[in-house]
């Protein structure tokens, strides 16, 4: 896939742009691809910000996926 990006003056970027064939290509594929603007309800909204707040007042409790797989493994072992 050719994909162009556009960058901001601090080298940020900021948009992609796909080529139309290959946009019709993954619409084709993926029907529901634009579907992504809808807004969260407010319940799922709370709860991602319950999570995040929970995350910074405990951040010790983020693993790497390493050390979840190697927990999961344990409790199923």
């Amino acid at each position: 896939m050719s994909l162009q990006y556009l960058s901001d003056q601090q080298g940020q970027i900021i948009a992609v742009q796909v080529p139309i064939q290959e946009r019709e290509l993954l619409v084709s594929k993926y029907p529901d691809i634009d579907s992504g603007t809808k807004m969260l309800p407010d319940w799922q909204k709370e709860l991602i910000d319950n999570r995040l707040a929970a995350i910074e007042k405990n951040p010790e409790r983020i693993l790497p996926i390493d050390g979840l797989m190697a927990e999961l493994d344990r409790l199923i072992d």
